[in-house]
């Protein structure tokens, strides 16, 4: 007769539920897979490619011919790079940019948060506040140019309300004021879509920190910047991140407000540039360079603002 030792008799058991945990985790990670192949395949096709496909033109001397055309585009290496970093124009662009988003990120974030604050403070007409700040980010943006260009522009109403205190040259055609002004109208614009982010993330935010605030007798500023601040940061954090992308990809504004980055190139951006070589001129492996560089500083502004974030949340 055969003896089953008691170590067998536990081994078995352990071994095969070993083996069956092995086979749902496997049976999970098919499944995820499946529930994630149409978020890979749209980000492949939309995102991955183009990008690839940029880095490969910007390192040849690309350029369109009609489908079925075979010609030889030679590989030039960094000199589409080269030449992008030592053109002042698109130096110029960069410059512009950046200056635009400091303005355009920095106000986007304050007056959001804070309009945010405010309209979940009413009681009275809330629906139609917050529709009458969602509005401008839905309206077409070729229709409120033409607002703009009439309050801006030298015979405009902001001039005439200033007097002789209007800038000469007027807003949109003076070199030091066309790049601010175009971040203002962006501001504006898209200022109801971030209001949206931070009500939904005041939501979170418990009635029970700023009761605790007021008990301790903290001001309505001292609760703000103690309790919705740190509150809403993961926000402001998104927040951060949109403005910079949507940002660094400035292109209609320029183009219909100061017809296409005048005066003198102060309101260019790389878009404009890249459409202007790329389409204008003929020149897609040199606007693909410039392309890819504005991804990188995108990318590296967006990762300085997560790291920033992470830490102070840490």
């Amino acid at each position: 007769m055969s003896t089953v030792t008691p170590l067998a008799t536990a081994v078995a058991p352990r071994a095969a539920r070993g083996s069956e945990a092995r086979r749902h985790r496997a049976r999970q990670s098919v499944l995820g897979w499946l529930f994630s192949a149409p978020y890979l395949v749209f980000v492949a096709v939309i995102f991955a490619f183009p990008l690839g496909f940029a880095v490969y033109m910007s390192a040849h001397d690309y350029f369109f011919t009609a489908p079925g055309v075979n010609v030889n585009r030679p590989f030039v290496g960094m000199r589409n790079y080269v030449q992008a970093l030592t053109d002042p124009a698109v130096r110029r662009s960069f410059y512009n940019v950046l200056v635009f988003l400091l303005i355009n990120v920095t106000l986007t974030v304050v007056l959001s948060l804070v309009l945010a604050t405010l309209l979940n403070q009413v009681v009275h007409a809330r629906a139609f506040l917050r529709v009458s700040f969602y509005l401008p980010y839905l309206t077409a943006s070729v229709a409120l140019v033409g607002v703009w260009l009439f309050l801006f522009s030298g015979t405009g109403l902001i001039n005439q309300l200033l007097g002789p205190l209007a800038p000469n040259p007027s807003w949109l055609v003076n070199e030091r004021l066309a790049m601010p002004s175009i971040a203002l109208y962006v501001t504006w614009k898209g200022l109801g879509f971030y209001i949206l982010l931070y009500l939904a993330a005041l939501q979170n935010v418990g009635k029970e920190l700023y009761e605790a605030a007021a008990t301790d007798g903290a001001s309505r500023w001292q609760a703000f910047w103690n309790v919705t601040v740190p509150g809403v940061r993961s926000a402001t954090v998104l927040v951060l991140l949109l403005a910079t992308i949507t940002g660094a990809n400035l292109f209609t504004e320029p183009y219909l407000l100061t017809g296409g980055g005048g005066p003198n190139g102060a309101s260019t951006s790389p878009v404009l540039i890249m459409y202007q070589q790329g389409i204008q001129q003929g020149k897609p492996g040199y606007a693909a360079a410039i392309g890819v560089l504005l991804v990188i500083l995108t990318l590296g502004i967006a990762f300085l603002q997560n790291w920033l974030g992470r830490e102070k949340d840490s």
